[in-house]
């Protein structure tokens, strides 16, 4: 059963606008504005000779050589009033590029600068690509897939084949011997998409320098994600009589449906999104890459341990060593990310870096659009994932016992911007549902009005004395009322809003005026929540007197 079921008959389900006045949270799948689409180029697979050229490169270690030709490759021609197609490598390339972009002993443990240069332009590249070629066009959805080294035929196998009764396939051809390419790579060591993203996420909070690498990562595949689902979505609006839905090809669905039962898969995937560095959640999505947080010990000479590099002698220096040894590294310090250390003062100091517990405001940016992306895809294909209340249940789960601070995080309404406007409206109001008091009538419609929030949210409190759960419903219901602000506007209405706000003020703060009045931290947290309550009420007042004062002056 929904955990809502037991307290409301009527849940708000979602996603289209269907009138100026009203946020519409109907069910019916919403009409697609979709931005124009990039005029991407075309893709030409590169020669065999240059092909050669780079597996050579990549084989050897020598990897800014090899990145630097595929960047010349990929960008010749974009000057041209009419653009050639772009040159791209085999699928394997690009695979061992984003997996350059975030290997250890490229990044956090490059032992020279050329091996710290070679994750940089990888990343460079690969954005290059989805920038000029697109996702679709690049074949990114082949290039991204997780596999194991024992099923995957693209990189499992070596590139040179001998023997007069073997013919080499395809993909032997293409393939690189490389660690980085085969067992070492992210798309053979993480068990799937999901894995990575809970791992990156606890990487904000309890490894600060992995984390700027992941940040960086991580965004990368979301806009790939975003622009491949964007791109299927309006194949599908020009196409809508083709029984093959696009979007059902898509990343984000391939993604979706790798890895463990789908019974499973939604909850795991969930708990990757808000994935908080505890022991549970490391436990659940470990580290992808052996000692991946170890750094080298500070008196290793960088210089010194680049050795010489004597081609013709076959000495290669670091060129074809992967990995450092244990003897040279050490762990990382413990907490050496800022936001891990605010969380030891944000019970004093309520409306410091309310992002902390996320891993700052650049996590909470991602895992929105995770969220965001998740929703779109329970709307279109609720059959590929999950139905959208069952999402919204779990989003549930996860943010209603949250912290006030943690709390207004996600519910704030630039957190929802990054959610369609209907969506936004669903999960405010599934949220405040669950904590409002018995006595708040339903919204007669799915389409939430100012009448609605004035008759069913506005004027009550939560349905507990607890300051934190007060606190709560009036955060949703001004985040409620800047997003039909923001959407239609807000009007005056004879005074009503103004009625409806300060009763709903004023019974908030009487319910939860008994509490607090413990001792030690839970009067220190009280306190706290009692603040936030304050303020929420003085910004809702402030918006009021702004509405009453826009309609004074169209009156005169």
């Amino acid at each position: 059963m929904s955990p809502l079921a037991s307290s409301q008959e009527s849940i708000p389900s979602v996603y289209s606008i269907d009138s100026s006045d009203s946020l519409s949270s109907s069910s019916a799948r919403p009409s697609i504005h979709l931005e124009p689409l990039p005029a991407w180029r075309t893709a030409k697979l590169l020669p065999y000779e240059l092909r050669e050229h780079c597996i050579i490169y990549f084989e050897e270690g020598l990897y800014v050589p090899a990145l630097h030709l595929l960047i010349s490759l990929v960008t010749f021609g974009t000057a041209s009033s009419t653009p050639t197609p772009a040159f791209l490598p085999p699928q394997q390339q690009l695979a061992l590029a984003a997996t350059l972009a975030i290997h250890p002993s490229i990044t956090t443990r490059a032992q020279n600068e050329d091996r710290l240069q070679a994750s940089n332009l990888a990343l460079r590249y690969l954005r290059l690509v989805l920038d000029l070629v697109g996702p679709i066009n690049g074949n990114l959805t082949d290039a991204f897939a997780f596999s194991t080294v024992e099923t995957s035929s693209r990189r499992g196998a070596k590139r040179r084949v001998t023997g007069d009764d073997i013919s080499p396939t395809k993909d032997d051809l293409h393939s690189i011997n490389s660690e980085l390419a085969n067992a070492g790579s992210i798309w053979a060591r993480a068990q799937d998409f999901w894995h990575v993203v809970g791992w990156a996420f606890s990487c904000s909070l309890l490894h600060q320098r992995r984390w700027e690498r992941w940040q960086l990562w991580l965004q990368y595949m979301i806009d790939v994600l975003d622009s491949d689902w964007t791109l299927r979505a309006q194949m599908r609006i020009d196409d809508p009589d083709n029984k093959q839905d696009p979007r059902e090809s898509s990343l984000m669905v391939q993604y979706l449906n790798g890895g463990n039962a789908p019974a499973r898969q939604e909850r795991r995937i969930l708990r990757s999104v808000f994935a908080d560095g505890t022991s549970k959640s490391t436990g659940e999505f470990p580290e992808i890459w052996r000692n991946e947080t170890k750094e080298l010990k500070k008196h290793t000479d960088m210089k010194k341990s680049e050795g010489k590099l004597n081609i013709e002698a076959d000495v290669w220096g670091l060129y074809m060593n992967e990995s450092s040894s244990s003897s040279d590294l050490e762990d990382t310090p413990p907490a050496t990310s800022p936001a891990s250390a605010d969380l030891e003062t944000s019970p004093q100091t309520p409306f410091s870096d309310v992002s902390a517990p996320f891993g700052g405001p650049q996590s909470i940016v991602l895992r929105l659009r995770l969220l965001s992306l998740l929703s779109t895809v329970s709307v279109f294909l609720p059959q590929t994932f999950t139905p959208l209340s069952t999402l919204y249940d779990l989003y549930l789960e996860h943010v209603r016992p949250l912290p006030v601070p943690s709390f207004f995080t996600l519910i704030c309404p630039s957190s929802m911007q990054y959610f369609h406007q209907s969506a936004a409206s669903s999960i405010t109001q599934i949220i405040l549902r669950s904590l409002i008091a018995s006595s708040a009538p339903p919204p007669l419609t799915d389409d939430l009005t100012q009448k609605d929030l004035e008759r069913c949210y506005l004027p009550f409190p939560a349905n507990t004395g607890s300051i934190s759960d007060n606190t709560k419903v009036s955060l949703c219901v001004e985040t409620l009322l800047r997003l039909l602000q923001g959407h239609c506007g807000l009007y005056w209405n004879d005074g009503r809003l103004q009625t409806a706000v300060e009763q709903g003020i004023e019974a908030r703060e009487q319910k939860a005026k008994k509490a607090g009045k413990g001792r030690g931290k839970g009067k220190v947290d009280g306190e706290g929540e009692r603040m936030w309550l304050k303020a929420s009420a003085g910004r809702m007042r402030g918006l009021v007197d702004l509405v009453g004062g826009q309609e004074q002056r169209q009156d005169t």
